[in-house]
């Protein structure tokens, strides 16, 4: 596994830390928000380790998900076959989706999961590298 890491391409770490540190903010806030919905209306809104555990597995996941994606594209490029790289990159794809439809499952059905924070995080590294593009281009105006 050190073998794989030490063939890591600058461009791989530095986004996937930006994915990391951008989705751990995102979970810190979701949770932040489950506290005071919580306050607000405590029998609609838990607010207890199972949406800690939530938090945490869900952006794991997306994380993983996301440094899995990068070294793909990294190992797609130094293909030739123009054939191979397109099968290699649906089956990264595929395999992610499932992992990413396993997780979701899991976070519905293990009872030691808040549901809705297993599965917002799912939606936070979109927002971050969006968010990260459009602050990227306000900079170079």
């Amino acid at each position: 596994m050190g073998k794989m890491f030490a063939k890591l391409q600058p461009a791989v770490r530095t986004e996937t830390k930006r994915v990391a540190v951008g989705t751990g903010i995102g979970v810190v806030l979701m949770w932040i928000a489950f506290g005071v919905f919580h306050l607000l209306v405590p029998d609609q809104v838990p607010f207890d380790y199972r949406v800690m555990l939530g938090g945490l597995g869900g952006g794991f996941v997306v994380v993983l998900n996301f440094f899995l994606m990068a070294l793909t594209v990294q190992k797609v490029v130094s293909i030739e076959d123009e054939s191979a790289a397109r099968n290699h990159m649906k089956a990264s794809y595929t395999q992610r989706m499932m992992m990413q439809g396993l997780w979701c499952i899991v976070a519905i059905v293990a009872p030691c999961f808040q549901f809705a924070a297993g599965l917002l995080p799912l939606l936070f590294p979109t927002a971050v590298i969006k968010l990260v593009g459009i602050i990227g281009r306000g900079r170079k105006l």
